[in-house]
């Protein structure tokens, strides 16, 4: 090899030398422009929970309005199971982190290894990608149940201890760890009984083959007359059911705080997360989406890439001295 100048051949290490520069520097010449193709082609965004529910609702129209954004479809695969765990858990350990497979998060995944052993960690597997909305849980019945207040179901269970079912979308849920808890401020047990996802256990409900089921997300059965509300798990009443008092009016010091937003797997490009959550934030503000956020009784709780992080890390801690206090111990 000879210089641009017919100087003598270079030694065969500045020649191997030469090369590694070159490569290094032609690699960091294609990141932005990597960074700025993206994306260019369909993403995947993983919902853990049957279709039907208010989970289906949000994320659909969220992905609608971010794929405008985005310029590229964000296509839906619903990936239920052990209460809506299996589904980000899958894209944690074996989706790529280049952006093309995302999923919805909850708390049930942040809890999930304080009370089970598993090969994942919620903090360091993830990429969190943008927080959206908190979930706000009621406590109901059907419409033809013998309970017209929280105090009746709860006397009676007191009467009965462990008789009365309880729907839940799992172990790790909120709404299990809900129903443990308000269970254990009125000195009573309930029959816990797990479900894949809301809309399984909203149709037990009505049908008679369950008795309670408390979670976010009923609020149009709720409209239609077919449940009956009876407390909420807010700090305060739901502004669509002004007349359903919440737990702590009644006696009961118990609120559900229960956000979700979007993640990948850990090690996303920033730019590409950026991209991300610029588009999902701006999604957020669409109408059909905030629809959703209304029938559900939903909040709006956006969080930064950053602030999801840290509410999980904080959340973490948390989860653990509650669950300790409930008597929970890892399976």
């Amino acid at each position: 090899m000879f210089n641009c100048l017919g100087a003598k051949p270079l030694s065969e290490f500045m020649r191997r030398t030469l090369i590694v520069i070159t490569s290094v520097c032609l690699g960091l010449f294609a990141l932005p422009a990597a960074a700025d193709t993206y994306p260019a082609k369909p993403i995947t965004l993983v919902v853990p929970f049957p279709p039907g529910g208010s989970a289906d609702a949000l994320m659909r129209t969220l992905a609608a309005a971010a794929s405008t954004e985005l310029g590229q479809p964000i296509v839906l695969m619903h990936r239920a199971g052990n209460g809506g765990v299996v589904g980000p858990v899958s894209v944690a350990q074996t989706a790529a982190p280049d952006g093309y497979t995302l999923s919805m998060m909850h708390n049930s995944v942040i809890r999930q290894p304080l009370l089970q052993k598993v090969n994942w960690d919620p903090l360091s597997d993830f990429t969190y990608v943008i927080g959206l909305a908190n979930y706000s849980t009621v406590v109901t019945v059907r419409n033809e149940a013998p309970w017209k207040t929280l105090q009746e179901l709860l006397a009676d269970a007191k009467a009965r201890p462990g008789i009365i079912s309880y729907g839940n979308v799992g172990a790790t849920s909120a709404n299990r760890i809900a129903g443990e808890q308000l269970a254990r401020l009125a000195g009573t047990q309930f029959n816990m009984v797990p479900f894949k996802g809301g809309s399984g256990a909203v149709v037990a409900l009505l049908g008679g083959h369950l008795d309670v089921y408390g979670d976010p997300g009923v609020g149009p059965m709720a409209l239609s007359g077919k449940i009956r509300v009876l407390a909420s798990l807010t700090d305060s009443r739901i502004g669509r059911f002004p007349t359903v008092p919440t737990a702590k009016e009644l006696g009961y010091n118990l609120s559900v705080y229960s956000p979700t937003g979007i993640v990948g797997p850990k090690g996303m490009p920033p730019a590409v997360v950026a991209k991300l959550h610029a588009a999902f934030r701006k999604a957020s503000m669409d109408t059909a989406y905030n629809k959703v956020l209304d029938d559900y009784d939903l909040t709006p709780l956006l969080m930064t890439s950053e602030e999801y992080r840290k509410y999980a890390t904080e959340q973490f801690a948390r989860e653990k001295t509650q669950l300790q206090q409930l008597g929970f111990k890892p399976e």
